[in-house]
């Protein structure tokens, strides 16, 4: 089969665990025999030698391009393109802005300057993207009809809210079937206070696409309960993991037996409940003093974040990495001796099954999709603190306990493989073309 699939991100244009995801089960995919086109935003430099064949959104002709965001199909939903809220970008996933330029946005000077001033500041650093990521989302959308007419292919495959205006364009002008999968939702990243635009376009899709997947159940229901969609649409597939090559390039560090790390890896966003993690850092130092916390990522609650550590007196024991990719993610891995992700609502999350490929034990929220497939992880409610502290303290005592931890994973994490993933992607391609 040939797929046609949209994406907001993909190694090594990539902010999170949806580039990680797109790239594992489209290498699973090519595996099994299957092609799959890539349509990314922007495509910085040389496309490199992949899997995919890379098309760059930003090179399609403007000339080519018929824009649709007013077209009668679109505009009898429930969105109104004209009232959507120009807002700055609160995302690193603004195609493409690398960690600095991100800090330096949403954190220093230009964050302090006119409008005006920002939107030319932005252009200068990206190339042709302005500072509102829904504006761009319709642009790559207006995009998407004319590359689906310039290539032949099966199915129509695109990844979340920033795909949705892509994929109906596409399937519009192709005919093909639209697959839409949900990686993660508006309410897992915003909580009650939710974006009503992204929703809006979240909700518009799922009614329209052929067909949804959802990574997990724990996604399922809640795109059943809050979007009001059919379950009887909705195919459960959970994501899987696989391991990088940096491991094999880079001369990993060993982990220091006298000087214990306890990491959080992530977007420092309400979604990934870092605060969690830092009241549960407090209460944990004090049986181990000498334990070192680490937060690596970035996000809008890290000014918020550094703050409160100060405020707790845990200076010397806390370190913020900033943005890590990458052979620095691995190296940050290798070098842990527990992973912990408090998230408030996490549709899936793959970087638990990360840590597991370098025998690191983790404890993840029961509100995770991931909590489904791993049985062997330490699971607990994101707002106890009390008990997130004691199984931190627990794993780091008891040696037994945390070797018992890494055998058990270690041999479950054979079993989640993106092959199986990809098989499922596609047979739910077959039974839908059949339909």
């Amino acid at each position: 089969m040939r797929v046609l699939m949209f994406g907001w991100e993909f190694p090594p244009y990539i902010s999170g665990g949806l580039g990680t995801a797109c790239f594992g089960m489209t290498k699973a995919m090519t595996r099994l025999g299957h092609d799959v086109i890539f349509v990314l935003p922007k495509v910085i430099g040389d496309k490199g030698n992949t899997h995919v064949e890379l098309v760059s959104a930003a090179d399609v002709p403007i000339s080519s391009v018929h824009s649709e965001s007013a077209d009668a199909e679109l505009s009898n939903g429930n969105i109104d393109f004209t009232k959507l809220q120009i807002r700055p970008i609160d995302s690193i996933l603004s195609p493409y802005l690398n960690p600095e330029e991100y800090e330096n946005l949403r954190y220093g000077a230009a964050r302090q300057a006119e409008m005006k001033s920002e939107y030319q500041w932005f252009l200068q650093s990206t190339g042709n993207y302005g500072p509102n990521l829904i504006a761009e989302v319709s642009r790559y959308g207006d995009v998407a009809g004319s590359v689906a007419k310039q290539y032949a292919f099966d199915v129509i495959h695109a990844h979340d809210w920033m795909t949705v205006f892509a994929g109906l364009r596409a399937k519009k002008a192709s005919g093909k079937p639209l697959i839409l999968h949900i990686h993660a939702l508006e309410f897992d990243r915003s909580g009650e206070n939710i974006n009503r635009d992204i929703y809006d376009i979240e909700r518009y899709g799922m009614q329209r696409a052929d067909r949804i997947i959802a990574v997990s159940n724990y996604t399922k229901n809640r795109i059943v309960s809050l979007y009001h969609i059919d379950p009887d649409r909705v195919t459960v597939i959970h994501n899987a993991v696989s391991q990088s090559e940096a491991g094999n390039i880079y001369n990993l560090p060993k982990k220091n037996n006298q000087k214990k790390v306890v990491l959080y890896l992530g977007r420092i966003t309400l979604q990934k409940g870092p605060d969690y993690f830092i009241e549960a850092a407090a209460k944990v130092l004090k049986a181990f003093p000498d334990l070192t916390f680490v937060m690596a990522g970035t996000g809008d609650m890290m000014p918020r974040m550094v703050d409160r550590v100060a405020e707790l007196g845990l200076g010397k024991n806390f370190h913020f990495t900033g943005f890590l990719k990458g052979a620095y993610v691995e190296k940050m891995f290798a070098q842990s001796d527990l992973y912990v992700m408090p998230s408030v609502s996490e549709p899936f999350g793959i970087s638990p099954l990360e840590a597991m490929l370098y025998d690191v034990p983790v404890i993840i929220s029961k509100q995770s999709g991931v909590s489904e497939i791993i049985k062997y992880a330490l699971k607990v409610d994101f707002w106890d603190v009390d008990e997130m502290a004691n199984k931190i303290i627990s794993v780091l005592r008891y040696p037994v306990l945390f070797d018992e931890i890494v055998g058990r994973s270690r041999e479950k994490i054979k079993q989640i493989r993106w092959e199986t993933a990809a098989e499922k992607i596609v047979a739910t391609y077959q039974s839908l073309m059949k339909s």
